[in-house]
C-alpha cells in the first residue's frame, strides 16, 4: 500500500538513500532538507524512476517553517503515515571546549529537529490509525564518543524520545524505532576524515568484524522495513546496523 513518507536530511547520504528506498517501494516521498537544491535532485530521481516526490528546502530547528512543510506535503500527498527524521549535524571538540552555542546547535539539530517532526506528523497517523517513525540515532549514543560529547547526547536523548513515544502511541496503531549506524561510508564521514576527526576506511573496516564499512543502502532497507507492514509488532526497539561493532 502506497503511503506518505516524509526524510528530512533527504537531499545527501543515508537520508537521500532511504528517500529512494521508499520510493522505490512506491511510497510517496516528500524530501526535506535544508539544501532545497539537494532535495530537489533526490526528489528528481526518484520521478526518473517512475515515483513520487516532492522536495522541500526547510530547517528542522525552524518549527513554523516546518509547519509549513508538513501542510504542503499533506496538501500536495496527504496525511503523513510514514516518518524518518534523518537530519543531522557531527562535531568533535574536546568536552571543555564546547561553547553554550555548539552544545545547542548540536542538540537543536539533531535532537529538537527529530521532536519537531514527530511531533507534526503523530496527528495525522494517529487519526489514520496507523503510522511508522524511523528515528535515527548513532552508536556514538550507545557507547559514548570522546569529543563527540554533545552529539552522543543528542542522539542518545533520540533513543529514549524513540522508546517513549513508541509506548505511548501503541494502542493508536504506532510503531516508532530507532536505527543507530556505525560504520556507514557517508559524505559527512569523508568530511570528518579529511578534517583528520576520523580515521582511514581501512582502519576503520579493520575494526568490524564483517571486516567493510556499509553503505547508506544498508540502513535504506533496514529502515524500509520498520516501516513496513511486516515489522507491525516491532516497536521500541533499537536495531544496530553496524557489521556486528561490539558496543
Amino acid at each position: 500500500m502506497s503511503r506518505v513518507a516524509v526524510i528530512t536530511g533527504g537531499g545527501s547520504g543515508i537520508g537521500a538513500e532511504i528517500a529512494r528506498e521508499f520510493g522505490r517501494g512506491g511510497h510517496r516521498v516528500a524530501v526535506l532538507d535544508i539544501d532545497a537544491g539537494s532535495a530537489r535532485r533526490v526528489a528528481e530521481e526518484i520521478q526518473a524512476a517512475g515515483g513520487r516526490a516532492l522536495a522541500i528546502g526547510v530547517d528542522v530547528t525552524d518549527r513554523p517553517a516546518l509547519e509549513e512543510a508538513f501542510a504542503k506535503v499533506r496538501s500536495e500527498f496527504g496525511p503523513v503515515g510514514i516518518l524518518v527524521p534523518s537530519a543531522g549535524i557531527v562535531a568533535f571538540e574536546p568536552f571543555t571546549e564546547i561553547s553554550a552555542d555548539s552544545w545547542n546547535r548540536v542538540v537543536d539539530v539533531n535532537l529538537n529537529g527529530t521532536f519537531h517532526c514527530c511531533q507534526l506528523a503523530i496527528p495525522d497517523m494517529v487519526a489514520a490509525g496507523w503510522g511508522r517513525i524511523v528515528t535515527i540515532s548513532s552508536s556514538s549514543a550507545q557507547r559514548g564518543s570522546p569529543r563527540m560529547t554533545h552529539y552522543a547526547a543528542a542522539k542518545g536523548a533520540v533513543i529514549a524520545l524513540t522508546k517513549s513515544l513508541a509506548r505511548e502511541y501503541a494502542t493508536a496503531g504506532i510503531t516508532v524505532n530507532n536505527i543507530p549506524p556505525s560504520g556507514i561510508e557517508t559524505e559527512m564521514q569523508h568530511q570528518s576524515q579529511q578534517l583528520g576527526d576520523l580515521p582511514s576506511n581501512e582502519v576503520m573496516a579493520a575494526a568490524i568484524p564483517l571486516g567493510y564499512l556499509g553503505t547508506p543502502a544498508d540502513i535504506a532497507t533496514a529502515t524500509a522495513f520498520l516501516a513496513s507492514d511486516q515489522a507491525r509488532y516491532v516497536t521500541g526497539q533499537v536495531l544496530g546496523v553496524n557489521g556486528g561493532s561490539v558496543l
